[in-house]
C-alpha cells in the first residue's frame, strides 16, 4: 500500500477513535449532569435528548446599503426558508459570498446593520434578543480567546460569567471538566492559549476551546461559523467528529462549512445550500442530495458518465461553485422552488413555524429580558479574578504602564535636583516648568492604554454578544485594574521626584493630583480608543487632543491673556486644573517676585485660590470621561455584521 493509502487508513482510525471517545463522553453526560446539579429540566432533557429546539425561518430577507452607491440597496438573502432540528447535524453550505454566515447571524440575532424581513422562530415562538444571547451558543469563525489564560481558566472564566450566580463554584467546575472531556481538551487544560508571538495550544485545540465557550452553559442551540477554517484535514475531521458527538446531548446544531473533507461531510445529517442568497437545496445529506442535483442538473455530470466516485462533498461543492461562477444561481434556485423536495420542505415548515406547547422553563427563557445571567458586581469580580493577576504578571502589560513613567521620573529628578528649595525669582520659573512637565506626562503616557482596548475588540464584541457582561461591567473592571496599577506607579513616581527635587507643599496633593491625572488620561484613552475605527486613528487623535490642551494649561499663555473667544477652553482642560493645583501647592506660602516686581501667584492669577478646589474640579473629568467611554463602548460598533 502506498504512503497515501497508509495516511488514509491512519486518518480513518484516528477519527474513529475520536468519535468513540466523544460518543462515550456524550453518553455519560446525563450521569454527570445529575451529579453536578443541573436544573431538573436540564438533567431530564440531557437524559432524553430533547434539550434542543427546532429553529425555523420563513421568507427571510436581508438587505444592506451598497457602500459604493448609497442610493442602491443589495439583497444578501432572498426569501430563504428552512428548518434546523434537534438530533440532526445541519450543514449550511455554498461558495464564498453566498450568504451562509449572513443567514447564521440572522438566525442567532447577531446582525448589527441592514434590514431583516421574514420570520424566525424557536420552538414556534419568537425569541427575545436576551434569549439568543443567553441560551444559544455561537462559535466565531476566527478564534477570540484571551491569550494569557490557560484553556481551563478560559472555560472557567466563561462559565462563571454566563451561569447563574446561585450555581455553586463546584458545579461550574464540574461543567468545565465535562466540556474538557467532551472536546478532548483534558491533556491541554493547563496550557496557556498563547498567540502568534508566544506559542500556546494548537489550532485545533484553539477551535475546540472556542466551541467549549459555547458549551459551558448547555445552550439549547449551537451555531458554528466555519469551524474547520484554517485547519488541516485531519484536525478538521477531528473537530467536526467532536461536534457530531455533541448531538447526543440533545442540542440543536448548525454549522456553516465551505469545503468539507469527505469524512467531515459524512458527519452531517442534513444540509442547506445557498447560492447568491438563494436557497438551492435543503434536505438530507449524502446520496439523496447527490440524486437531487443529478436529477435537476443533468448538464453537470458527476465526474463523467458512469462514474462510481463516492466523493459526494467534492462533487456538490464543485457543482454549486461552477453554477455560482456561471451566474446560474437564480436558475438553480428556481429548479429547487418547483421541485418535490421544496414542496415537502414547505409542508414540514408549516408545522415547524406553528407555535407549540413548551415547558414553563422554556417559556421563561424565550421571554428573557435581561441580557446577562450575572449581576454587575459579580461580572466585575469575575473579570478581575481571572484577568487581573495574569495581566500583572505579564511584562508586555506592565512595561508600557510603568517603565516610561519611572524613566521620565528619574530624568526629572536628575534635571531638577534640589530645585524646590531655591525659591527665588528666576528659579521659580524653572519650578513652574517642572510642575508643567509632571502634569502633562500622564496625559501623553495615556497612549500606552490604547492598544489593549483596540486589540481586545474581537473578544469584547464576542463576550457581549454571548451575554457575558454589559459595557458598564467591562469598563468598570478595566478601570479598576488600571487604577490599581496607576496607584502603585504614581506613588513610586511621586517619591522619585518630590523628595529629591525638594518640592514644598503637601506631598499628598502632589501625589494625588498626579494619580488623578493619570486616571483621567486612562479614561480619555479608553474613550478615544472606543470611538476610533483603528489603532492608527486612536494613536493620532489622543496626542492631538492633548497638544491642544497644552496651550490652555496656564504656563504657555496665562489665562488672563488668552483671547476672549478661546477663554472658555480652559474650563474643559483637565490639565489646567492639575497644574493650577500643583502651582498653588508649591508657592502658596512664599512671596516670590518676578517680572517687574509681580508676585508669582498673582502673575498667574492664582493668589487666594484653594488648591484642593482645583483638585476637585479636575475630579469631575473622571466621571465625564467614564460616561463618554461607557456610551462609546455601548453604542459604537466598529465590527459590522
Amino acid at each position: 500500500m502506498d504512503d497515501a493509502g497508509l495516511d488514509g487508513v491512519e486518518l480513518g482510525l484516528k477519527v474513529d477513535d475520536v468519535q468513540e471517545q466523544e460518543a462515550a463522553a456524550a453518553d455519560s453526560h446525563s450521569e454527570i449532569a445529575e451529579g453536578i446539579g443541573f436544573e431538573d429540566e436540564e438533567a431530564t432533557t440531557h437524559r432524553h435528548g430533547t434539550r434542543g429546539m427546532t429553529v425555523a425561518f420563513q421568507e427571510v430577507e436581508y438587505i444592506v446599503q451598497n457602500s459604493a452607491k448609497w442610493r442602491e440597496k443589495i439583497s444578501i438573502l432572498s426569501k430563504v426558508s428552512g428548518s434546523i432540528h434537534p438530533g440532526d447535524l445541519t450543514a449550511l453550505m455554498g461558495p464564498s459570498g453566498s450568504g451562509k454566515t449572513t443567514l447564521l447571524d440572522v438566525l442567532a440575532g447577531r446582525k448589527t446593520v441592514g434590514t431583516i424581513k421574514g420570520t424566525v422562530v424557536y420552538a414556534g415562538h419568537k425569541p427575545s434578543r436576551s434569549f439568543l444571547r443567553r441560551y444559544t451558543g455561537y462559535v466565531e469563525q476566527f478564534d477570540t480567546l484571551l491569550d494569557n489564560l490557560t484553556v481551563e481558566e478560559m472555560l472557567m472564566y466563561t462559565a462563571e460569567m454566563k451561569n447563574p450566580v446561585r450555581e455553586s463554584l463546584a458545579t461550574k467546575k464540574a461543567k468545565v471538566a465535562l466540556v474538557l472531556e467532551q472536546l478532548a481538551l483534558t491533556s491541554c487544560r493547563n496550557v496557556k492559549i498563547g498567540n502568534a508571538l508566544d506559542r500556546g495550544i494548537s489550532g485545533g485545540q484553539s477551535k475546540r476551546t472556542n466551541i467549549g465557550l459555547a458549551l459551558v452553559t448547555n445552550p439549547r442551540v449551537l451555531f458554528l461559523d466555519e469551524p474547520t477554517s484554517g485547519l488541516d484535514s485531519f484536525t478538521a475531521n477531528e473537530v467536526m467528529s467532536v461536534v457530531k458527538g455533541l448531538m447526543k446531548t440533545g442540542m440543536t446544531i448548525c454549522a456553516t462549512i465551505h469545503s468539507p473533507t469527505p469524512t467531515c461531510f459524512r458527519l452531517f445529517d442534513r444540509m442547506m445550500i445557498l447560492l447568491r442568497g438563494h436557497m438551492v437545496y435543503a434536505g438530507p445529506n449524502g446520496g439523496e442530495a447527490v440524486q437531487y442535483f443529478e436529477r435537476t442538473n443533468p448538464e453537470y455530470p458527476r465526474f463523467g458518465a458512469g462514474s462510481t466516485s463516492d466523493n459526494h462533498a467534492e462533487w456538490i461543492v464543485d457543482l454549486t461553485t461552477k453554477a455560482y461562477r456561471d451566474g446560474k444561481a437564480l436558475e438553480f434556485a428556481e429548479r429547487y422552488r418547483v421541485s418535490q423536495q421544496c414542496t415537502e420542505n414547505a409542508e414540514a415548515l408549516r408545522g415547524d413555524m406553528a407555535a407549540r406547547e413548551v415547558s414553563a422553563q422554556v417559556k421563561k427563557e424565550l421571554r428573557a429580558r435581561q441580557g446577562t445571567s450575572t449581576p454587575f458586581y459579580f461580572g466585575v469580580k469575575t473579570i478581575l479574578k481571572y484577568r487581573l493577576w495574569r495581566d500583572l504578571s505579564d511584562i508586555t502589560y506592565l512595561g508600557p504602564r510603568v517603565a516610561d513613567k519611572i524613566i521620565v521620573g528619574l530624568i526629572l529628578m536628575s534635571l531638577y535636583w534640589h530645585i524646590g528649595k531655591e525659591n527665588f525669582g528666576p528659579n521659580a520659573v524653572n519650578i513652574g516648568a517642572a510642575l508643567f512637565m509632571i502634569t502633562i506626562l500622564p496625559a501623553f503616557a495615556a497612549c500606552a492604554y490604547i492598544p489593549q482596548l483596540v486589540l481586545e475588540r474581537p473578544v469584547y464584541y464576542r463576550e457581549r454578544n454571548d451575554g457575558c457582561y454589559t459595557a458598564l461591567t467591562y469598563l468598570s473592571a478595566k478601570v479598576i485594574e488600571e487604577a490599581l496599577v496607576a496607584l502603585v506607579q504614581s506613588l513610586v513616581f511621586a517619591c522619585i521626584v518630590y523628595f529629591p527635587c525638594e518640592f514644598t507643599g503637601s506631598f499628598g496633593l502632589f501625589w494625588y493630583t498626579y494619580f488623578q491625572t493619570t486616571l483621567i488620561g486612562i479614561l480619555l484613552a479608553y474613550f478615544i480608543a472606543a470611538i476610533s475605527p483603528t489603532m492608527d486613528v486612536a494613536n493620532g487623535a489622543l496626542p492631538a487632543w492633548i497638544v491642544i490642551n497644552l496651550f490652555f494649561v496656564g504656563l504657555l499663555i496665562r489665562p488672563q491673556d488668552q483671547p476672549r473667544y478661546w477663554h472658555w477652553f480652559q474650563y474643559i482642560d483637565f490639565l489646567h486644573y492639575a497644574w493650577t493645583a500643583q502651582m498653588i501647592n508649591q508657592f502658596q506660602n512664599t512671596n516670590i517676585y518676578i517680572f517687574l516686581g509681580i508676585e508669582l501667584l498673582e502673575f498667574y492669577d492664582l493668589r487666594n485660590k484653594a488648591k484642593w478646589a482645583f483638585v476637585g474640579y479636575e475630579a469631575v473629568f473622571i466621571a465625564v470621561f467614564f460616561v463618554f467611554a461607557w456610551l462609546a463602548l455601548t453604542f459604537i460598533r466598529h465590527q459590522k455584521r
